[in-house]
């Protein structure tokens, strides 16, 4: 059996199950969600969050904002993609447009540690994947795999059953994401005092508020700021 043709078999019996496209449609209005707001605010010229511009994310938010028509750009095709995903006929199209956007904005995010989307970003991420294999039948032309004629292949019966193991490999996703993003041990958080209170009663207190004072008020590159941390000794007793 080709791989195309297994593929096509998995993808049929998911897309006849009832509670895998309730799921879907989800995932297509949450995603649209996330992105009408923060396209229309790019689309008026406003900056999406108020973060300080010595932040390393407020650096990148507001030289991105001071880009012209670039900084448009990014809102109109945010605001594209999610009106094709609200529309079934063009979800498709909306997946596949969405997918870099919201790829490069994880991406950011966990680069920068920021706390605004580091967990709904690899999330969006995920649910976007899933939006791609939901709709593979529409996309499997562009993939390098020999279609087998249609012909061939059996519709799968409608199920109503409800998928225990999809959802609980989702629940299990959602679980690793959240989890993943705790694994790092400093972040540089949203205000000084937020970032400072991340290292009260602990044997770090001093490389913590240097850390924060090269992120909040020095306004150091993220790395720099963790090379100071890094080389200041703990706390004497």
């Amino acid at each position: 059996m080709s791989l195309a043709v297994s593929l096509d078999r998995i993808h049929s019996h998911a897309k006849h199950n009832r509670w895998m496209r309730y799921w879907a449609v989800f995932c297509r209005v949450a995603l649209a969600a996330g992105f009408l707001p923060s396209g229309f605010i790019k689309i008026m010229g406003e900056r999406f969050t108020s973060l300080s511009d010595n932040h390393p994310m407020g650096h990148y938010l507001e030289a991105l904002s001071h880009t012209g028509y670039y900084y448009t750009y990014i809102g109109i095709a945010q605001m594209t993609a999610a009106a094709l995903l609200l529309i079934p006929g063009t979800a498709a199209l909306g997946a596949a447009m969405y997918f870099p956007i919201i790829l490069n904005i994880c991406i950011l995010s966990l680069a920068v540690r920021f706390e605004g989307s580091l967990i709904t970003s690899p999330l969006m991420v995920v649910a976007n994947l899933y939006l791609l294999c939901w709709y593979y039948d529409r996309l499997k032309f562009i993939l390098p795999f020999n279609q087998p004629p249609a012909a061939t292949l059996a519709l799968a019966p409608r199920s109503q059953q409800f998928p225990k193991a999809f959802f609980a490999g989702a629940a299990a996703t959602v679980a690793l994401v959240v989890g993943l993003t705790r694994l790092y041990d400093v972040m540089p958080r949203n205000t000084l005092r937020d970032c400072r209170s991340q290292f009260n009663n602990s044997r770090r207190t001093i490389a913590g508020y240097r850390f924060c004072d090269c992120i909040h008020i020095q306004g150091q590159p993220l790395d720099q700021a963790l090379e100071t941390y890094r080389k200041t000794p703990d706390d004497a007793r």
